[in-house]
């Protein structure tokens, strides 16, 4: 009976999945558009009453991301006192979209990989993630990784595409 040779396997290819670095705690969106005036204008006064009574601990553990969906003009300042009364409770806080904040939180992992288990292999970045990876994470880890590895490429191991190759 002849047996089965894994190939793959044996050829030394290491594949990083970035899913496997996908942050799964509960992601909010702060949205200010509903604590406007006739939906145009921030009302200081109001504004940070609400800031003032919210239960911001709601957002306990959670990813927050602060923006506004309007067309409106928002001073730095508003978003900057949300973030004050939020960040006691959430995990991370920032200004921008939920798209935003999975970029920043993908950007965070990819900083902080120690990458010296790829340092002279032959690594493919998996594709098709079951959860969003945006498009500028594959980027910002291609950067991290070219200076270290032998050969980069995307996909499978069975259908690559080469990225780069050391000379």
């Amino acid at each position: 009976m002849d047996q089965i040779i894994n190939k793959v396997e044996q050829s030394g290819l290491i594949t990083l999945n970035l899913e496997d670095y996908y942050d799964t705690d509960r992601r909010e969106f702060i949205d200010l558009k509903a604590h406007l005036y006739e939906g145009l204008i921030l009302r200081e006064r109001d504004f940070r009453a609400f800031v003032k009574t919210n239960d911001w601990s709601t957002y306990q553990g959670a990813n927050v991301a602060i923006d506004i969906t309007t067309d409106a003009i928002i001073p730095a300042w508003a978003f900057m006192l949300v973030a004050s009364a939020v960040s006691p409770f959430a995990k991370t806080v920032i200004k921008g979209s939920l798209e935003d904040l999975n970029k920043y939180l993908y950007s965070n992992v990819i900083q902080k990989m120690d990458l010296n288990e790829f340092e002279d292999k032959f690594v493919i970045v998996k594709g098709c993630a079951k959860v969003p990876v945006p498009e500028s994470t594959y980027v910002e880890l291609c950067k991290r990784l070219q200076p270290i590895v032998k050969s980069l490429s995307y996909g499978e191991a069975c259908s690559k595409v080469p990225l780069f190759k050391r000379r």
